[in-house]
């Protein structure tokens, strides 16, 4: 398969960490906005850190896991094909070296990761690879389909389990949850949501 038709994103293990920004990711991904890119690798290190922040709920992150997998049938870029392209790349941490070859391997546009200091410019643009902090890429979504991104928002919401929650509990839910710009749009898009 030479590529997805949509713009398409690797997802790093940080940003399917917290629960807000894996929902939003996933809403928009689900939404049509971009096809997103996991691995199984990513898949162990964002559960391996919610349960070593949470370890009274080890064990229980695999229904999580298959919902990801099922709202985002194609999420998957092999082992065998990161690994192939994972010989002579460097990066300053050697364990982000495998979210790289996942990047080329899965033919992305882009990393989306909250740690950018460790995917230098200069390592990443021969490569053609952007590399974008999660609320900067949210809001790049926003701006490019205004209405679907509302609406994902929209749906987003009405599955909390708090569905009484006000648009202001929400935006302010995603600015503690690392994505301070999208809640300012909520908040301006907040009759809408």
């Amino acid at each position: 398969m030479a590529g997805h038709a949509r713009y398409t994103a690797l997802l790093d293990a940080c940003v399917l960490f917290p629960i807000a920004m894996t929902d939003s990711l996933m809403s928009l991904a689900t939404a049509g906005l971009f096809a997103a890119k996991w691995t199984t690798t990513i898949e162990g290190e964002w559960i391996a850190a919610l349960e070593e922040k949470r370890p009274g709920l080890r064990g229980k992150f695999d229904v999580r896991r298959d919902q990801m997998r099922q709202a985002v049938p194609d999420w998957e870029v092999s082992e065998l094909a990161w690994k192939s392209c994972a010989g002579g790349l460097t990066l300053p941490d050697p364990n982000d070296v495998h979210v790289l070859a996942a990047a080329l391997a899965g033919h992305v546009d882009c990393i989306v990761t909250a740690n950018l200091k460790d995917f230098p410019r200069e390592i990443l643009d021969p490569f053609g690879i952007e590399v974008l902090h999660p609320d900067q890429f949210i809001v790049s979504q926003w701006d490019l389909d205004q209405l679907v991104t509302v609406a994902a928002f929209k749906r987003m919401r009405s599955r909390w389990k708090k569905p009484e929650a006000t648009a202001e509990d929400f935006a302010a839910s995603m600015e503690r949850g690392g994505l301070p710009a999208t809640a300012q749009r909520l908040r301006e898009a907040a009759e809408l949501i």
